[in-house]
């Protein structure tokens, strides 16, 4: 990434594996944190810091679910510690005091305290140490009692907000910016904790305190009985209803408003967690002991400043304002109306009389894996598709993959083909795969049908790998690719490719001075006596296409669009020129953990749409497992595509793939090359080819508009960095060089070079010639 004076930025993949459990313990004591779990191993995360001159620090932390508690030993002047969460739920936990929080909530603490903060799944936070005596003189005689789960004061508020701005622009953020907003950010945690904290005045005494305390996790415990009685709470604490009764008077409540406050809390934790979104509010309140849905909506409104719908909808991601690759934009109305309803795939649209996945016919794989609509997903990958093939490690399988360009020209690319038939069918009646993306199911939003765009790519798959886990390496070997015939009677021993100049593209926007800006489709022929290169044999310009529901297409915004050659003008291209094949995939990726429903363009340490034209035949690609069963997916075929992929696409072609897959447990006995893998490898007979990203891990380290904001924030210069990092930590990890020796080999041996531009994340890959090690050998 682009640094700063100022900035101190760690992402545990780049360093070598062994040194990663210290290096993430060393960056937390800066900010007086470790690791709640002694020995505990976290593979990847992200900490950024900076500190300002008063010795403010801000600190911006992204990785797995984990806890953590102070560094034991600080002195009792030790700072406060603001941790604002973006991302994730959790638990806070001091003694017996238990408090719950989720997205957006800002926990106060104190570093000289025992206290444990925990967060269920991968977080996103914001960090902010504030020196004590920067509070003293605010908050004056006031002793908040720490730790806390802020409210929803105005001051609250207002704190978070500025809180993340500070931690969304922490990139370009200098000191001078970080010292200006000192004052203010102060003025308002200290405003906060003075209206809502809980302050410690001496009303309780010490043995008070821990019997209230008692109470308090009693409470806690049994908040989901619809009846909870004061006298239940006293029992199981152990002490009289009359004691516990004065307890809540000196703690300034009531036992009624402490256990509906509670409700409360847990009930707006569950609406904010997105995976809880297929509960209803309904259900929710009755989870949490409300048995009136009304009188909980009216208590949440009371308690927070809004209504429990108007929270969950408001924390659902909106729909972009800008258009990107893949995504249609503004919506469009369809010159014949609504569109009808999908019917679905259905036996008779997915063609029943086609291959089925299993077992290879002859000797040439171990099994087969056809492309039809029941085999490919559109658009999106996801942990939560069902495997269509089951295969053990060392398997052999022919994969037949479809282009999703084949629109481009019906006739040569699809007509007559069954499989190809059966996943492009698409009439006014409905589509045999509706979902074309990683888009909302509601198809009226922009009039188009579900997935709205949101990724483009026909992936065949996914492969569930036997015995494959999280943290295990899958090891993809291209054996063996060629084009598929076209099935025209019309196209005998041909097949057909097509390059999209399209409006993602890098020259989209940079036209020579007179030409407007346009798209225009290049198709191109391959003889399959001579497969080693394609010709074009014509270009047309895009003009509007009007889809099968009636829709006007002004621009190449949806996957499959079928191009009507009586409205496009087709003329000669590139003539006396041919292109030499440089088959391979694409899309060559598993399934990511962090999301439900995964957008098929940007890329990432899943591997994915490399687009990397060296994971061709005789190459190995290697990904990090993150799911069970890896879930592999293979598409996007290219018969050629050079580096940059300047216009936005390869040669694009549906192609048959050989591979062999093979698992590589995590272990002492794991191959050097793969220890510590963090983004794709691929191994070529002479080379080491290191994949990076603008973002190794777009998913995690944007949080909840990641595959909106992706497209916006990704450069070449942020790529070219995580690319040299990761060369960096291969060659530590694999061969033992020390660091200084990898930067020397770095610059005088390796080749840095742009992959792609063209698919939201991009991608700069870095080339090792193997050569260099005949006199060395592996760590």
């Amino acid at each position: 990434m682009s640094m700063h004076q100022g900035l101190d930025h760690l992402d545990l993949s780049t360093l070598p594996e062994a040194e990663r459990a210290d290096g993430w313990r060393r960056r937390l004591a800066v900010l007086g944190l470790a690791p709640a779990a002694e020995g505990e191993k976290v593979r990847s995360g992200t900490l950024d810091l900076m500190e300002a001159a008063s010795s403010l620090r801000i600190g911006r932390f992204c990785a797995p679910g984990q806890a953590l508690r102070p560094v034991a030993g600080q002195p009792a002047t030790a700072p406060l510690l603001l941790i604002l969460t973006l991302r994730s739920r959790g638990v806070l936990t001091s003694g017996a005091r238990v408090q719950y929080f989720a997205q957006n909530d800002l926990t106060v603490v104190d570093q000289g305290q025992d206290w444990q903060i925990e967060w269920s799944a991968d977080a996103k936070a914001v960090l902010l140490e504030l020196p004590r005596a920067l509070l003293s003189s605010r908050l004056g005689r006031y002793k908040p009692r720490l730790p806390l789960v802020l409210g929803a004061s105005v001051a609250a508020d207002m704190a978070r907000s500025m809180l993340g701005v500070l931690g969304a622009q922490l990139d370009s953020l200098t000191q001078e910016d970080l010292t200006t907003g000192e004052g203010a950010l102060l003025d308002l945690v200290c405003s906060a904790l003075i209206q809502e904290a809980d302050l410690d005045d001496g009303s309780m005494s010490t043995v008070q305190v821990a019997h209230f305390r008692r109470v308090a996790a009693a409470i806690d415990s049994r908040l989901t009985a619809a009846e909870l009685t004061l006298g239940e709470i006293a029992e199981a604490a152990g002490l009289s209803q009359r004691y516990v009764q004065r307890l809540f008077e000196l703690h300034g409540s009531t036992f009624q408003r402490h256990v509906r406050q509670k409700r409360l809390e847990r009930s707006r934790a569950d609406l904010l967690d997105m995976s809880q979104n297929a509960v209803s509010i309904a259900q929710i309140a009755h989870r949490w002991g409300f048995a009136s849905a009304s009188h909980f909506s009216r208590s949440f409104r009371d308690a927070f400043g809004i209504t429990p719908r108007d929270l969950r909808d408001g924390n659902s991601a909106a729909p972009l304002p800008y258009a990107f690759r893949g995504h249609p934009g503004a919506p469009m109305t369809g010159a014949g109306g609504a569109r009808p309803a999908s019917p679905g795939t259905s036996a008779a649209l997915s063609g029943g009389d086609l291959p089925t996945p299993g077992a290879a016919p002859d000797n040439t794989a171990d099994f087969v894996l056809p492309a039809r609509s029941d085999t490919v997903h559109w658009g999106h990958i996801s942990r939560a598709i069902p495997p269509v093939l089951y295969v053990p490690s060392g398997a052999v399988i022919r994969v037949e993959t479809l282009t999703q360009h084949g629109g481009d020209d019906y006739a040569r690319f699809i007509e007559g083909d069954p499989g190809a038939e059966s996943v492009f069918r698409w009439t006014r009646d409905g589509k045999t795969i509706d979902r074309r993306g990683a888009g909302p199911l509601d198809a009226s939003i922009f009039g188009r049908g579900a997935g709205e765009g949101f990724g483009v790519h026909i992936c065949t798959g996914p492969i569930h790998v036997k015995g494959a886990g999280p943290g295990d390496v899958l090891e993809v070997e291209i054996l063996e690719i060629a084009p598929r015939p076209s099935a025209n009677p019309a196209y005998p021993g041909k097949a057909f490719g097509s390059n999209a100049s399209a409006w993602w593209g890098y020259q989209y926007s940079d036209p020579l001075q007179g030409t407007r800006r346009h798209e225009t489709v290049t198709i191109f022929e391959v003889d399959l006596d001579r497969p080693e290169e394609a010709r074009a044999i014509y270009q047309y310009e895009w003009t509007p296409q009007t889809d099968p529901f009636g829709v006007v297409h002004d621009t190449m915004d949806y996957p499959g669009i079928p191009v009507d050659h009586d409205r496009v003008d087709h003329r000669r291209s590139l003539t006396g020129i041919t292109v030499p094949a440089r088959p391979h995939f694409g899309f060559v990726g598993v399934a990511p953990r962090e999301a439900e429903i995964v957008d098929s363009i940007p890329p990432g340490y899943f591997g994915g749409n490399v687009d990397n034209w060296r994971m061709g035949p005789g190459s190995k690609v290697y990904l990090p497992v993150a799911v069970d069963g890896a879930l592999l997916s293979i598409g996007d075929g290219h018969f050629s595509q050079g580096d940059g992929e300047i216009n936005g696409t390869g040669l694009e072609m549906s192609l048959t793939g050989t591979v062999r897959v093979r698992l590589h447990k995590v272990g002492a006995d794991t191959v050097p090359h793969v220890r510590g893998l963090a983004t794709p490898l691929i191994e070529t007979p002479d080379e080491w080819v290191i994949q990076s990203f603008s973002f190794e891990n777009h998913l995690r380290d944007l949080g909840r508009s990641a595959q909106t904001d992706v497209y916006t924030r990704s450069s070449v210069d942020h790529a070219l960095r995580n690319a040299f990092r990761q060369a960096r930590r291969f060659l530590m990890d694999t061969y033992g060089l020390t660091e200084d020796d990898s930067h020397a080999l770095l610059s005088v041996a390796a080749d840095f070079a742009v992959t792609q531009v063209a698919d939201g994340n991009f991608g700069v890959h870095a080339s090792i010639r193997k050569s260099l090690f005949d006199g060395r050998g592996p760590a």
